[in-house]
């Protein structure tokens, strides 16, 4: 499965760290998320509109649960949301993960519009935005 990453996990070094030995991994090429935009703060994170140019990152299963760690996806600091995969992404089920980042804990000024929880809103914006992953060739 491909991940779209845009921070530190761009870095092969930190993923090599992140993912050591007992995952499978590989850059699978560079990539633009269009419908969504990077914000520093604290550390990286995405913001409706706009466009940010990343990296597809392969993983497995095991590799996806040790970025899901790294990210802080159980503790809330991230979330991750599934995003359509455009042209030149070859996945089973035309879709590519990204994490997004809350806004509060990274001290970003990013508004997620709707109400509920921040994970809820990402997901809401994402399905009813066009926010996809695009192969740079």
């Amino acid at each position: 499965m491909f991940v779209f990453v845009y921070g530190t996990l761009t870095d092969p070094e930190q993923v090599a760290t992140v993912l050591g030995d007992s995952s499978q991994y590989e850059f699978a090429g560079r990539a633009t998320l269009e419908g969504c935009h990077r914000v520093d703060g604290r550390y990286p994170t995405l913001a409706p509109g706009g466009s940010v140019d990343g990296r597809l990152l392969a993983v497995d299963d095991a590799g996806l649960e040790r970025l899901d760690r790294y990210e802080g996806v159980d503790s809330g600091l991230y979330v991750r949301v599934a995003v359509a995969a455009g042209s030149g992404v070859e996945d089973a089920d035309d879709r590519c993960w990204v994490y997004v980042g809350d806004p509060e804990r990274l001290d970003v000024d990013v508004t997620w519009p709707g109400d509920g929880p921040f994970r809820d809103r990402v997901r809401r914006v994402v399905s009813w935005r066009v926010v996809v992953v695009r192969e740079i060739e």
